[in-house]
């Protein structure tokens, strides 16, 4: 009993071909893949005839590649003839396990004859398990069918024109040639030449042949005696008859050959393009909505169809189509947000999106509708279903391969974005942790002082009330004050801060003089303002500014208590304003001990205190010069600490400058005047 072996071990390949039976042969490839756990790739070997398979070989071999798809498969097309080899090298390079092959009653005539596929295959790739699946009677006699139906083109009649110009033209230079007495060797050139011109410029390789005929014909009748007749005097011709009818069937096979193998090269490096251009474009994308953009652009270009993108919206469902449209003139495809879809197509598209199958055309889901949907997923993850319109004409081998792989380059994208994204909120939210974390544990220690304080001293004037003397009494009543007022200070700067934070706190600007300001924040300073001497510098401009008049007052008013506090009693503080430029510049300066270089980068952030000795205060939470950066920028400006020389801090900050006639603000209400 075979042993299985452990998951993502095992890597099987099913092939997949245009063949009746190849839909059971993919079935036995998925139930081996769900029975050893393993990963499921399908390979298609895309001949150089493809173009000569018929219409309803070309939409079974779709059918087969979906069917793969649906199933879990990854699908890869390699173009080439040598079908052993490719699958053998893509066995080995992949780390490839299991081959899963479809097998057909054809054997060996005679020991010259070439070995079957399947043989091949074994003898090419022997360390990998081959699984060969018979067909069944019905699938034999499709197969002798293909076997003998050939590969000839319709006769078109541009091609005919030309093969028929391209004669008389070799003819007629042949027949100059013989006015000229030139030899016959280089009128078999010119005719040689004529089929070689012929075989590069039509599409079917039947004018090649064709050509190669003709030329013999037409080189015996003009230019061989007697003249004008298909009879020679001279039984030597035979031989040059051959060897010229040889020479041209080698030079319009190897012609047809290059045509063929330039052609399908250039289509393969047009692919490779839009995929290499899909990929650098996709990793310059900041936004989902980029995403989506650029993979419909790049689809249009691969495929030239119309096609909508349902993007995942917000609330996970499917938002609004966009469309994009080929152009099929000149410039770049352009995409509308108009719904052009009825309801049924947009049914199909939410059940590609429940299930991340595809559907649509051809398919075994809603075949009857024009739109093939694919889903745009990852992981298990639906970032949105694309649709192609194809108006009855299925996609080709390689063109739904590359497809696949730009879905996959969108599908990462938006993962990588979605990925940012949480990371981002991730951030966001444990930096919100944390600072919650920082604010309650100030509070709980920094607040607990004043409490006890207002608490203690209660306790004392309940009890103590008529042993108390008036100054005592009077002591106790202004350290409740001071301490409510600290309280109030902290509730309305907590309150203040994430108001501006949250983006809820609207400001009320109106023109205000900056004098002003400043003196009205002076009125409202903390008690123990009078320890020091406050000076006052105003500028000898007029100075208007556009704010919440309210606000800035606050900015003012906790620089100034914080220089109070933090300086001793008797020195002085100095609040001067200036113009520069296009802002109003206001500046508090104290003659304190100042504040340590490794601390000032800090200064303005939330609950930074400076181990409580400087900031906001002996008793501070750290809120109070975070409060004042969050006005100031709020209002446009900037705020900025440097040393007071020679001793002390300087707090600066800037707000922009408002332009107002002079007697319109002599009428405002607020002058003053």
């Amino acid at each position: 009993m075979e042993k299985v072996p452990e998951n993502g071990s095992e890597h099987i390949l099913v092939c997949l071909s245009s063949s009746p039976s190849n839909r059971r042969v993919i079935t036995a490839a998925v139930k081996m893949a769900e029975a050893f756990h393993a990963t499921l790739t399908a390979i298609y070997i895309k001949p150089t005839n493809y173009d000569s398979l018929s219409e309803k070989d070309k939409e079974r071999l779709q059918n087969n590649i979906l069917f793969a798809e649906q199933n879990g498969a990854s699908v890869t097309t390699i173009t080439g003839n040598d079908i052993p080899n490719q699958i053998a090298e893509f066995a080995h390079i992949s780390g490839i396990t299991k081959i899963v092959i479809g097998r057909s009653g054809d054997k060996r005539q005679h020991f010259r004859s070439i070995s079957p596929l399947t043989e091949q295959i074994i003898l090419k790739a022997p360390d990998v398990d081959v699984y060969i699946i018979p067909d069944s009677a019905a699938d034999l006699k499709h197969q002798k069918k293909t076997i003998h139906r050939t590969d000839l083109m319709r006769p078109s009649v541009k091609d005919t024109v030309i093969t028929v110009l391209l004669l008389l033209a070799s003819t007629m230079l042949g027949l100059a040639f013989t006015q000229f007495g030139f030899s016959e060797s280089n009128i078999i050139t010119v005719f040689i030449l004529g089929v070689l011109i012929i075989s590069a410029t039509t599409v079917s390789p039947v004018y090649g042949v064709i050509g190669s005929l003709a030329s013999v014909l037409l080189f015996n009748y003009f230019f061989i005696e007697p003249r004008l007749s298909f009879h020679t005097y001279r039984p030597e011709y035979a031989v040059t008859f051959a060897i010229m009818l040889i020479s041209s069937l080698i030079t319009g096979s190897l012609a047809n050959r290059l045509k063929w193998n330039a052609r399908q090269a250039a289509l393969e490096a047009f692919r490779a393009k839009v995929l290499f251009d899909t990929n650098q474009l996709l990793q310059r994308a900041e936004t989902s909505d980029d995403v989506i953009r650029i993979t419909g652009q790049q689809v249009i270009i691969l495929l030239d169809r119309d096609i909508a993108i349902y993007p995942l919206a917000k609330d996970q469902k499917l938002g609004r189509k966009i469309h994009f449209v080929a152009s099929h003139s000149e410039g770049s495809p352009t995409h509308s947000d108009a719904d052009g879809i009825d309801a049924d197509e947009k049914n199909i598209a939410e059940w590609v999106y429940q299930n991340q199958k595809t559907a649509g055309f051809s398919t075994d889901q809603f075949s009857g509708s024009n739109t093939l949907y694919h889903a745009i997923s990852m992981n298990g993850y639906c970032y949105g279903v694309l649709g192609i319109y194809l108006e009855g004409k299925p996609l080709e081998a390689l063109e739904h391969s590359v497809l696949i792989s730009i879905l996959g380059e969108c599908a990462l994208a938006l993962e990588n974005l979605r990925n940012a994204s949480e990371k981002e909120q991730a951030a966001i939210i444990a930096h919100n942790e944390q600072t919650r974390a920082n604010l309650l544990r100030s509070i709980s220690h920094d607040i607990r002082t004043p409490l006890t304080s207002i608490s203690g001293n209660a306790s004392t004037l309940l009890s103590l009330d008529k042993q108390l003397d008036d100054e005592t009494r009077k002591q106790i009543f202004s350290d409740i004050y001071d301490d409510s007022e600290w309280l109030i200070d902290l509730v309305e700067n907590l309150l203040s801060i994430s108001r501006i934070d949250n983006g809820r706190m609207q400001l009320h600007l109106s023109a205000e003089n900056v004098n002003d300001v400043i003196e009205e924040a002076l009125k409202h300073l903390d008690r123990n303002a009078v320890q020091h001497p406050i000076s006052i510098r105003f500028s000898n401009d007029f100075l208007l500014v556009k704010i919440d008049a309210r606000l800035i007052t606050q900015v003012l008013i906790n620089l100034v208590n914080n220089a109070v506090k933090n300086t001793p009693a008797g020195t002085e503080i100095c609040v001067a304003s200036c113009s520069e430029k296009n802002y109003a510049v206001i500046s508090v300066c104290d003659s304190g001990p100042g504040i340590p270089d490794d601390v000032k980068p800090h200064i303005f952030e939330m609950f930074y205190t400076g181990q409580n000795k400087i900031a906001d205060g002996r008793r501070g939470l750290g809120l109070g010069l975070a409060l004042c950066k969050s006005i100031v920028e709020a209002h446009g400006g900037t705020i900025s600490l440097t040393d007071n020389v020679p001793s002390g801090c300087r707090f600066t900050f800037t707000l922009p400058k408002e332009e107002v006639n002079v007697n319109e603000y002599a009428n405002h209400p607020g002058s003053g005047r």
